[in-house]
């Protein structure tokens, strides 16, 4: 069955709704898709965002606990009423969600900045830390801090933020992500590290590290180079790896810190980024999505469509390193054959921490329509999950996990209708992997735009974790597409 968002009251106080939501674990069921758990609803009921909308969620898991994090009641024009977190004791078997406190003036109790975006979720095993970074928005839309929320009783409470960074005279921060290195054979074990660019400079690099569970922070010493959307990684000798695409998202590349993070050396490309835009006026891109095996195993995949003649769609393609400074060939996820209809975009990797080698257990959650050749009007949105159990070797069948949803069910923005800019998967103690996703269903008039004030895109996971699954799918394809000559678009430049 659906669940009706439309029998609830439109105008819950804010604490009666945060309660009710802390409480939701409601299971849904549809022909063809698993059954899910609605992990949050947005409770907040401003007139200046759009409710009930949660988009962009960020999850990490540690132990038996889960913490998925994402944005709540998104605005048209950036950021969301507050940030949300929803957290499961149990691998995954239930959950509970709050509103982070003192971020934005609709929280309680109420912080200092008009908006907030871009959760990133993390945790320090050496100081017993749950931590969640998001992104400050002042009543310009600007990027005025990073900032993180701490719990230090397993997500139970989330004190107020603090600062990684405040923006400066003509500074506007934006995408922002958090790693801790959990290894105890590390040299710089109990080391956090955020990273985000200054786009008032030109995407500029930033990155700081903390060594006290997230309480201060110390700018590191960071290359002039544009980029986006960088996800750090921790290797098991302490080095610090980013993966990260440049400012025009048209190559992958990396920096690494091998001194904890107090400097980062030159930005090195992996690999030009060619990439379709995606139609039905989704938001979307080729951010990287990076994950690191136990023995040090780098994962990253992303959209790309060199394998497709005419750059026709989007696959999910990945590339892998086993230092952080050499790396394969880029390859395509099996999810189809070639040809095919399908578009895949958006992509969530999670590694299971307790597989190594040969055995590394991969999984990526993905959204995509099963046919690419639609418009606003006919495209049909699905997520879709796929894994492996030898490193990337083979791949299991695709799944169809929940689907189809209709691209005017979703929250609008300048960019696109939204679901978020990235997703996340992580594996639980027993090897399940929960992949957290927003999902639409109907709004009252049938588009999100016109159904003030509710639309009805809650934030979901699959009722039991999904395992990795063997399989003999194997992508060998060859390049069939290169994008037009565009010398030194695909690379990192100084600035």
């Amino acid at each position: 069955m659906r669940f009706a968002f439309s029998s609830l009251p439109k105008r819950l106080p804010l604490a009666v709704a945060l309660a009710a939501t802390a409480a939701l674990v409601v299971a849904l069921s549809a022909s063809a898709n698993v059954s899910v758990t609605i992990i949050a609803t947005d409770p907040f009921t401003n007139p200046t965002s759009q409710h009930a909308t949660i988009v962009e969620p960020d999850t990490y898991s540690f132990g038996s606990s889960i913490v998925a994090a994402s944005q709540w009641g998104r605005f048209t024009d950036g950021g969301a009423s507050d940030i949300g977190v929803s957290v499961s004791t149990n691998n995954g078997t239930s959950w509970t969600a709050q509103a982070l406190p003192g971020i934005t003036g609709f929280t309680n109790p109420p912080g200092p900045y008009a908006r907030v975006s871009d959760p990133s979720v993390a945790y320090d095993a050496r100081h017993q830390v749950w931590m969640v970074s998001s992104l400050a928005l002042d009543a310009s839309v600007n990027g005025a801090a990073v900032i993180l929320s701490r719990s230090t009783n397993g997500g139970a409470t989330w004190n107020n933020p603090v600062n990684v960074a405040v923006a400066g005279a003509g500074q506007d921060f934006d995408k922002n992500w958090t790693v801790c290195d959990n290894d105890d054979r590390s040299t710089f074990y109990g080391s956090c590290y955020t990273q985000w660019d200054d786009f008032g400079h030109g995407n500029l690099l930033k990155i700081a590290y903390s060594r006290d569970g997230g309480l201060t922070w110390k700018l590191s010493k960071t290359p002039r180079v544009g980029v986006i959307g960088g996800q750090p990684l921790t290797l098991p000798n302490g080095n610090v790896v980013v993966p990260i695409d440049n400012a025009s998202e048209t190559a992958l590349g990396y920096t690494r810190s091998t001194n904890g993070g107090v400097k980062f050396g030159q930005a090195f490309t992996i690999t030009s980024i060619t990439a379709k835009a995606d139609p039905g006026n989704i938001r979307s891109g080729p951010l990287p999505s990076a994950e690191i095996s136990n023995d040090g195993k780098i994962y990253v995949v992303w959209e790309d469509c060199r394998f497709r003649s005419g750059c026709s769609q989007n696959d999910l393609v990945y590339v892998t390193s086993t230092n952080g400074t050499t790396w394969s060939a880029v390859q395509r996820i099996p999810i189809d054959s070639i040809p095919s209809t399908a578009d895949y975009f958006i992509p969530g990797v999670a590694v299971d921490k307790g597989t190594l080698g040969a055995n590394i257990h991969v999984a990526v959650e993905y959204y995509y329509y099963p046919n690419v050749n639609c418009t606003f009007a006919t495209c049909q949105l699905d997520v879709g999950y796929i894994s492996s159990t030898d490193g990337g070797s083979t791949w299991s069948a695709a799944q169809q996990l929940r689907g189809p949803m209709t691209m005017s069910w979703l929250p609008d923005t300048t960019q696109g209708r939204m679901v978020g800019d990235y997703m996340s998967t992580s594996f639980d103690d027993f090897g399940l992997a929960h992949p957290v996703f927003a999902e639409a269903y109907a709004p009252p008039t049938g588009d999100c735009v016109t159904s003030t004030p509710l639309c009805n895109q809650p934030l979901e996971v699959p009722t039991t974790g999904l395992p990795a699954a063997a399989g003999a799918n194997v992508a060998n394809d060859p390049v069939v597409y290169t994008a037009p000559s565009n010398p030194g678009a695909a690379a990192f430049r100084i600035r």
